[in-house]
């Protein structure tokens, strides 16, 4: 299933910010955790159904051994996980366990509505994480508001008969992507290139940023985009589209090469369903690493956190689950289940994603070799307000309406108007 860094509209993070900032001053009253008396935890978690079965069976796993604790997972879909857990946090009266965009619990926790689970022990899981993605997570005061759950991040995913017949390799560079484009139009190839997660969005910017050697914040989260790696990161994504045709129309990642598009840059999420979904591919397709520009090969890594609500009464009980999710065993009950259902699961923990990995082992390879030089969307303040923004001024260079210098400087204003 897609999986999205959902954007949060500014209007819902005023409200929070009015909301949650005096309802997170009341303590919840703890229920008396030292009985044996049954616990029921709510976990409401952003995804799909499917996701949400996988979930689940660690649930189950942990009743067994907890049996007086029962935890219930339930979908919120991405399209309105926001507004529900806004207005959970407003009314303080909702789940005791949430998961949701990396950045999420950041904000939530900044405004009262999560538990600091550094309080609770959970910080130890900082050594399992994979850096980038736990500082994502991690409030910039250091507040732990939510720990990574899973991971997403991005691969070229190209077709293997299309390429060899127009006696092109999987492009390693940025300089050979480029020069790929140009010898399959050559070759007949009337879709070269296509871009899938991140097409005209912020996430699409941020991997040439990076690998340009540039970033959206400075250490100490001042904007920084006005510097020559963004502007290189951000000609090179225009030319793209401009001079190489990439197309402004996003097409899904498995329709794209069904469809005749002889490479695409999409989510982890398609790999496990191509061969089942796209039958007529089978055999005719492969997945590399996203080419790596002049600072490296930097890839967006995308997932989920999880954390803890201020308002749940068993905070203690919730934070042990959240840890428990950490586990192995957890955690191969999560990928068999992902397994049986052709989910592309990668697990928080990178020394999980070949062993016991849903995916081949060439194809963990690939989210292995990506995953070790991946970076996660900024935790910095006032980022989640800024995104929608920041990717309207970008999509403004590409479609001609402004010029680069103009687009970053614009983005860059939105960026520290919000940061507060």
């Amino acid at each position: 299933m897609r999986r999205t860094m959902a954007a949060c509209s500014t209007l819902l993070l005023a409200a929070l910010t009015a909301a949650c900032a005096t309802s997170g001053q009341t303590q919840t009253q703890q229920a008396d955790q030292n009985q044996n008396a049954p616990v029921t935890l709510s976990f409401w978690s952003t995804g799909g159904d499917d996701e949400t079965a996988t979930f689940q069976k660690a649930a189950d796993l942990y009743k067994q051994k907890h049996p007086n604790v029962t935890v219930k997972v339930q979908t919120l879909s991405w399209s309105d996980a926001y507004a529900k857990l806004l207005a959970a946090a407003t009314s303080r009266n909702g789940p005791d366990i949430i998961s949701g965009g990396m950045t999420w619990t950041i904000q939530f926790g900044a405004r009262g509505a999560m538990v600091d689970l550094r309080k609770h022990g959970a910080d130890s899981l900082k050594s399992q994480a994979l850096p980038a993605q736990w500082e994502s997570a991690v409030s910039p005061d250091g507040s732990v508001y939510g720990v990574p759950l899973d991971m997403s991040t991005l691969a070229l995913y190209y077709r293997t008969d299309l390429l060899e017949q127009a006696k092109v390799e999987p492009p390693k560079t940025w300089e050979e992507l480029t020069a790929a484009i140009g010898k399959l139009k050559a070759a007949g190839i009337k879709k070269p290139y296509g871009q899938d997660w991140g097409n005209l969005d912020w996430i699409g910017y941020f991997n040439y940023l990076y690998q340009a050697g540039g970033s959206f914040y400075t250490p100490d989260c001042k904007p920084s985009l006005n510097t020559p790696q963004a502007e290189q990161a951000l000609k090179y994504w225009v030319d793209l589209y401009r001079e190489h045709g990439a197309p402004t129309a996003t097409v899904e990642g498995a329709d794209a090469l069904d469809t005749g598009t002889a490479m695409v840059v999409a989510g982890n999420w398609i790999a496990k369903g191509l061969d089942v979904n796209k039958p007529k591919l089978k055999g005719k397709w492969a997945m590399t690493t996203i080419p790596a520009g002049p600072a490296g090969p930097t890839t967006f890594i995308g997932g989920r956190a999880i954390g803890v609500t201020s308002f749940s009464k068993y905070v203690q009980t919730a934070t042990d689950f959240v840890t428990f999710m950490y586990t192995d065993e957890a955690i191969t009950a999560i990928a068999d289940e992902a397994r049986k259902r052709n989910i592309s699961y990668i697990p928080p923990r990178p020394d999980k994603i070949v062993n016991g990995s849903v995916f081949t082992p060439e194809q963990a390879q690939v989210f292995e070799t990506a995953i070790k030089t991946g970076k996660a969307a900024p935790g910095c303040p006032g980022w989640d307000e800024s995104a929608p923004d920041v990717t309207k001024q970008l999509q403004s260079a590409i479609l001609g309406k402004a010029d680069i210098k103009t687009a970053l400087a614009e983005a860059a204003k939105v960026m520290e108007r919000n940061a507060g």
